[in-house]
C-alpha cells in the first residue's frame, strides 16, 4: 500500500527506463546499464510522482510506473527532500532524456547498486588520497605572479581548515607534495565516519570533481561556495586561459560542468542527511 504525496505534471529522467530490470547475469549486464547514461532517448512517461512505501522509504513513479536502478532494484531514496529531489530531476527533462545531466538521480543509484561493492571505509581509504595529492597543497614555483596568485587564493582556506579541524596539512612545491601528517589523516578518517554511506557516496564525489579534499570540505561545510570551490579547484587553468587565451565555448562549458557536478553532489550530501519530512518543516515555518 503506498501513499501519493506529490504530484509533479511534467517530465522527469534517470538512468534507466523503470521497467528494465537488470538479469541475473548482473556484472556484465549492470556495466552495460552504467555504460548507457550517456545514451539519449525519447521521453516515455508524462507524469511524475513520488509515494511513500509502509517500510517509510520514498519511491519515484513515472505515470505509474516504478522507477528501477540501472542493477534493476527498487529505486528508493532515504527521505521525502531527496525524492523530491530526484523526480524534479525527471520533471526536467524534455522530449529528450539526457541522463548525463541527472547527476543526483545517478548518485543514488550508485548507493543503491553499489556496483564496485565497497564498504564505506574503503571509499573513506579513497577518499583520504586525494590529501596526499590535493589541489591546493600543490603550488608552483614559478612564474612568480602565479605562486602569488596560489598563496594568496589556496592559503586562506588552507589555514581555515587546519584551524577548523585542528590538523596540520601544509604546501609543497616538490614533486611529491607535501608529507601529510598520520595524525592529520585520522583526524579527516575519524571525520569521515561520522557520514552516513549515501553521504559518503556525495562527499567522494566531490572529492573527486575537485581534486581536492580541502575544498570539498569547504563546500559541505558551507564555508565555500561551490562557484568558490571550482573558481579555486581550476586556479592554474584560469591564470593560463588570463594570458594564453580560451579556446571558444570549450573552457566555459568544461566549468560549467564542474559547478553542476560538484553543486549536485554537495546538495546529495546534505540531503543525505535529511531525516525531517518536507511537510514537517513547512509545518514548523
Amino acid at each position: 500500500m503506498f501513499r501519493r504525496l506529490v504530484r509533479l505534471q511534467g517530465p522527469l529522467g534517470n538512468i534507466l527506463s523503470p521497467d528494465k530490470v537488470c538479469p541475473r547475469n548482473q556484472q556484465l549486464r549492470c556495466a552495460v546499464n552504467y555504460s548507457s547514461a550517456l545514451v539519449e532517448k525519447r521521453r516515455f512517461y508524462k507524469d511524475v510522482s513520488i509515494s511513500q512505501s509502509e517500510g517509510g522509504l520514498y519511491e519515484v513513479n513515472l505515470d505509474r510506473r516504478k522507477l528501477k536502478t540501472p542493477g534493476g532494484k527498487l529505486f528508493t531514496a532515504p527521505n521525502e527532500a531527496m525524492a523530491i529531489a530526484v523526480a524534479t530531476e525527471w520533471d526536467a527533462q524534455k522530449d529528450t532524456l539526457k541522463y548525463y545531466t541527472m547527476h543526483l538521480t545517478t548518485l543514488c543509484n550508485t548507493a543503491l547498486d553499489n556496483p564496485t561493492h565497497r564498504t564505506k571505509e574503503q571509499m573513506i581509504s579513497a577518499a583520504l588520497k586525494f590529501l596526499e595529492t590535493d589541489t591546493v597543497c600543490y603550488r608552483v614555483d614559478e612564474p612568480h605572479s602565479l605562486v602569488e596568485l596560489q598563496k594568496n587564493e589556496w592559503d586562506p582556506v588552507l589555514h581555515w581548515i587546519e584551524n577548523r579541524y585542528n590538523v596540520t596539512i601544509g604546501s609543497s612545491s616538490n614533486i611529491l607534495g607535501p608529507e601529510i601528517p598520520k595524525e592529520t589523516k585520522d583526524t579527516f578518517r575519524q571525520h569521515l565516519k561520522s557520514y552516513n554511506f549515501w553521504s559518503m557516496t556525495g562527499l567522494e564525489f566531490v572529492i573527486t570533481q575537485l581534486k581536492s579534499v580541502v575544498l570539498a570540505i569547504g563546500v559541505i561545510d558551507r564555508h565555500l561556495s561551490v562557484e568558490q570551490a571550482v573558481l579555486l579547484s581550476r586556479l592554474e587553468e584560469e591564470y593560463q586561459i588570463k594570458y594564453w587565451g580560451n579556446v571558444e565555448w570549450a573552457h566555459d562549458y568544461e566549468s560549467y560542468e564542474l559547478r553542476a557536478r560538484t553543486a549536485a553532489g554537495a546538495l546529495f550530501v546534505h540531503l543525505s542527511s535529511e531525516s525531517s519530512t518536507v511537510k514537517r518543516k513547512l509545518m514548523q515555518n
